[in-house]
Formats: structure tokens, sequence, C-alpha cells
């Protein structure tokens, strides 16, 4: 199961890093350019690091950092185990910190779909 977490955190990263790419300002001069390429990268990679998963009773929890490293807030939810309504596997929104939005699946990461649906945001 964690392999395939890890393909739901690297569907994020690379989210996250086209994102920063199209964000970036068009700058007069030189100094102004290389200082934000400079704090873009540095937010890059406290994203990209910023990742922790969580394992709880029935699911883990996929907690992400802002660029600046100063706030987390939960990505999404896994399913560890099905229950009447979902399987192993099965990628929720997630409805607060401590809790999945239980409405429907946003995928499955055994089976890999909606993997290419997951944005830096989350999962959702």
């Amino acid at each position: 199961m964690r392999v395939e977490i890890e393909k739901v955190l690297e569907a994020m990263r690379e989210d996250y890093k086209r994102w920063s790419m199209a964000s970036r300002t068009v700058h007069q001069n030189v100094d102004d350019f290389n200082r934000s390429v400079t704090n873009r990268e540095e937010m890059t990679e406290t994203f990209c690091n910023g990742f922790e998963v969580k394992e709880g009773i029935r699911y883990w929890k996929i907690i992400s950092t802002n660029g600046s490293g100063t706030q987390r807030s939960v990505a999404g939810f896994i399913a560890k185990a099905g229950d009447k309504k979902f399987r192993e596997g099965d990628m929720l929104k997630a409805a607060g910190w401590a809790t999945p939005a239980r409405n429907f699946a946003r995928g499955n990461v055994m089976d890999g779909s909606g993997i290419a649906d997951v944005r830096w945001t989350g999962i959702g």
C-alpha cells in the first residue's frame, strides 16, 4: 500500500511543479527575476518534501504543508480496508482534519484509477 500511496504523493508533487512554473511572472530586471526563481524553487522544494502520511485505524491520512512550510492541511484519505461502502485503496476527499468525505471515492490507488486526477491541492 505504501508504494501506491507514494504514487499519489508523486502526482501531487508533479502537479505543484507544473502549477508553480505556470504561475511565474514577468520581471523588469535580472535581479528581480533571479530572486523570484530562487523563491519559487525553495517553495517547490518545501512543498514537495512536506508530505506526511499518518496511519489511522481505518484510513491513511495524507498531510501536506504549504510552499512556505508554515501551514499544514489534510490533502485526503485512503481507505485501509474495505467496508460497506469503500474498497481497500479508495481515495477520499477530506471533509475536515480528522474525517474523509464519505459520499464517493475519487479513485483507487490499488488499480491506479483517479491518480491522474489528483492535484497539488489534494484529492478531490
